[in-house]
């Protein structure tokens, strides 16, 4: 599939209708979106095949973007009951196969490497401090391939020294940063549109170590 044609496919997809600011919702647009998951398929062979993880999956953008590279399997997660729903009717309206699961991602209790790859657009803690390394942690602990991770661009230096010196991983490697749109949200919000800088993140878990 052309980057193109998987950028308009998840461009259709419904968003968050009520979003959560103690969730720290906002949506994976498509232009981040369909680059994550084009990169991940097309330079390194990690989705067509494989059993893939969308942790926090939101309304389901990562998870069937890479339902769409012809993922093995796909298992979205998400605490809240609401996003997981609208997940589920994204998946019907693409008729793609996706699995769900309401988890809190720190009471996920799968054993070690049993997924290939992680995908996630975590939290970015600043409502809950901590909160995007409590995701590093865990994607690096349950993939056997790869973590691709979206990280705000100023953490960098913090999120490769915690990545490899506290999670274990064999490598981490920022591949792009890109420009995420924020849109206005919440009452909080001032301006219409923010622009974020975040980096995407290649991580390859180190396999013969537990975390």
């Amino acid at each position: 599939m052309k980057l193109k044609q998987l950028e308009g496919l998840l461009g259709t997809l419904q968003q968050f209708s009520h979003p959560k600011i103690e969730l720290e919702q906002y949506p994976t647009g498509p232009h981040i979106a369909s680059r994550l998951l084009y990169t991940a398929e097309n330079t390194y062979g990690d989705i067509s095949g494989k059993i893939v993880a969308d942790f926090g999956c939101g309304c389901g953008t990562l998870g069937l973007a890479s339902a769409l590279l012809d993922a093995e399997q796909v298992i979205g997660i998400d605490i809240d009951p609401q996003s997981l729903e609208v997940a589920s009717e994204n998946a019907v309206d693409l008729e793609l196969e996706m699995d769900f699961m309401q988890c809190d991602i720190n009471n996920l209790r799968w054993r070690d490497h049993l997924v290939h790859t992680v995908v996630m657009n975590p939290p970015f803690g600043t409502r809950r401090k901590g909160s995007d390394i409590e995701f590093l942690a865990k994607a690096l602990k349950v993939a056997s391939c790869a973590v691709y991770s979206l990280h705000k661009t100023t953490t960098r230096d913090f999120i490769k020294k915690i990545a490899v010196r506290d999670f274990n991983a064999r490598t981490a490697e920022v591949l792009c940063e890109l420009r995420y749109d924020v849109p206005q949200l919440y009452k909080f919000h001032k301006k219409k549109e923010v622009d974020i800088a975040v980096d995407l993140w290649r991580f390859v878990p180190n396999a013969n170590q537990a975390l």
